[in-house]
């Protein structure tokens, strides 16, 4: 509880610094309401030491309540963000005119949202209609969704970017919908039985939480060409500014490896060829075993690859992203076999929508942390996704504030389908984000990775230039002089670099990086009037800016180089 109510504690200050750098207004109530706060923190400190534990928890629920009602809400926070959702299918389906889809559009673009995951292919349903899918979804039949998302995306200087959902092929929960029976296996599996990913025990349907699903084999070649024209078919056909591929993965599956998936026709096949050995009959013990995961897990990856390199070719200004799970590697692989690690050291995938939901803040920097301490996904942009459905505005809004404290470019929010009911949350992300149509200046990091590195580098500037005004700031003369000579030269080569950038000019601007970060903490080293989270919240910040540069570098000067330069709408 102690630790729980601090880092609320130090997230409102900070908070509170980045909306004052931003914009010089007194934010005396929420000033008052940390100070009330850690008077009640000492209290319960001292309660709780004496065992006066009901007493304790009074105070630990005074103070946090305190620093919920009084969260800086009433200033826009600059930083040059990914700030991305999920409009699901559900809330699609629900519109009937392209005037109903602009009302949501609307209210993304005026809560600062500049990247949409437009839900386009569903249980192997498009939302549009198809010459490649067999059916379109029959709830958008007679018009074409995406076509008119697009638009007014582009309209309102937002990115949209074809959720497609790639292996699952099936789900029970939409043939409800339809009325359908429940096992039915969609429009493209009950046409091709053969293209099923099966279990050991001969299962059809994964044995997930809520809705199962049917899945194709990935190792199918059949399978695979229908999903390469799919994809392909988007790309060509509407102008997304990014595909993203979901379900790219086997079904949930135990780590013990208890009826496992993967028995396809095609990849028992391709396995026998290869070892001599039917897989229907390994156990987890047997020699063979970590062979025939590994098979797996490159048949995904190896469609990760081919597919990347097809849209990359054809549009090379496409963004591809993947909505992954957050578990550590080696239970992703056993359970999943979800190896997205590969996927951005390989360069194939852009964006990591890590799907990081969390009821509670503590819980999502648990789940997020170990992402972000390495640069285990190479020069892909990891992206946490934070869930709306359960979570009380206040919670959302330190969630939203935690993903800035972290060496993150941003967040994903899910869904549309709880957004549109919170018109609270709404106002609040407009109050502190701003509508796109407004910030226009600001550039989205997978976009323009160096113009966004300059500008996320000055508002760090303008914190410690606050808090250096404000006398907030205990460095010796020496050290306050290096500092701002080096942090001036930062941003100088940043500036240039984000004006005409080269392959020179960033190595040099990393380089120069380094060194203010290896300085950076010599420099706050005897620092008490600021809290040690505030010097770790600005170590962050600096290594998204590394991320950014590290990024840009992959996509500009590698020997495959992208052009990224932001299109003109």
């Amino acid at each position: 509880m102690r630790q729980e109510l601090e880092s609320l504690l130090a997230r409102v200050q900070s908070t509170l610094i980045a909306g004052k750098a931003q914009e010089s207004t007194n934010k005396s109530s929420t000033e008052q309401a940390i100070n009330q706060a850690q008077k009640k923190l000492e209290q319960f400190n001292q309660l709780a030491k004496a065992g006066e534990y009901r007493q304790a928890r009074e105070k630990w629920l005074e103070a946090r309540r305190l620093l919920w009602d009084n969260y800086p809400t009433d200033a826009q926070y600059n930083k040059s963000e990914i700030r991305a959702i999920w409009l699901d299918r559900g809330t699609i389906v629900k519109t009937k005119t392209e005037a109903d889809l602009a009302v949501i559009f609307d209210r993304l673009a005026q809560a600062g949202i500049n990247t949409v995951f437009f839900e386009t292919v569903n249980a192997s349903y498009p939302i549009y209609p198809s010459q490649v899918a067999p059916e379109q979804n029959p709830l958008t039949r007679g018009w074409d969704p995406l076509k008119i998302a697009i638009k007014l995306a582009h309209e309102r200087k937002m990115e949209l970017h074809a959720w497609v959902w790639i292996f699952a092929a099936a789900n029970q929960g939409h043939n409800r919908l339809l009325k359908l029976p429940t096992n039915y296996l969609g429009p493209v599996l009950s046409r091709h039985p053969d293209w099923i990913n099966k279990s050991q025990s001969g299962d059809n349907f994964d044995r997930g939480p809520e809705y199962k699903k049917a899945f194709f084999d990935p190792a199918n070649p059949q399978a695979r060409r229908y999903l390469f024209s799919l994809l392909d078919e988007i790309a060509t056909n509407y102008d997304v500014d990014g595909i993203q591929l979901d379900y790219v993965r086997y079904p949930f599956q135990s780590p013990k490896g208890e009826n496992s998936f993967g028995y396809g026709k095609s990849s028992r096949w391709l396995f026998k060829d290869m070892t001599g050995v039917d897989p229907i009959g390994l156990k987890p013990n047997s020699p063979l075993w970590r062979q025939w995961l590994g098979f797996r897990i490159r048949q995904i990856d190896s469609f990760v690859e081919t597919a990347s390199k097809m849209l990359k070719q054809k549009r090379p200004d496409l963004v591809i992203s993947a909505a992954v799970f957050p578990y550590p590697s080696q239970e992703r692989l056993l359970r999943i076999q979800q190896n997205w690690e590969e996927w951005g050291k390989k360069n194939w995938v852009d964006l990591m929508a890590v799907m990081t939901y969390a009821l509670d803040t503590g819980t999502l920097e648990e789940k997020t942390q170990p992402l972000l301490e390495n640069t285990s996904a190479g020069g892909a942009l990891v992206v946490p996704g934070l869930r709306i459905v359960k979570i009380p505005d206040a919670v959302m809004v330190d969630q939203v504030q935690l993903m800035r404290n972290m060496p993150t470019l941003g967040y994903a929010l899910f869904a549309v389908e709880g957004f549109n009911t919170n018109l609270n949350l709404q106002e609040i992300l407009n109050r502190t984000q701003g509508s796109i149509l407004e910030n226009q200046s600001e550039p989205i990091p997978y976009r323009q990775p160096f113009q966004s590195a300059a500008f996320r580098y000055r508002s760090l500037q303008q914190e410690w230039n606050l808090l250096l005004n404000e006398n907030k700031l205990q460095i010796s003369q020496v050290g306050l002089t290096e500092w701002k000579t080096q942090a001036s030269v930062l941003a100088k080569s940043l500036q240039e670099l984000a004006q005409s950038p080269s392959a020179p000019q960033v190595k040099k601007v990393q380089n120069l990086l380094a060194s203010f970060n290896r300085r950076f903490p010599t420099w706050l080293k005897q620092q008490n009037t600021i809290s040690q989270y505030q010097v770790e919240v600005w170590q962050s910040r600096l290594s998204s800016v590394e991320k950014l540069l590290n990024y840009g570098q992959r996509n500009f000067f590698s020997e495959n180089p992208l052009e990224l330069g932001y299109r003109s709408r």
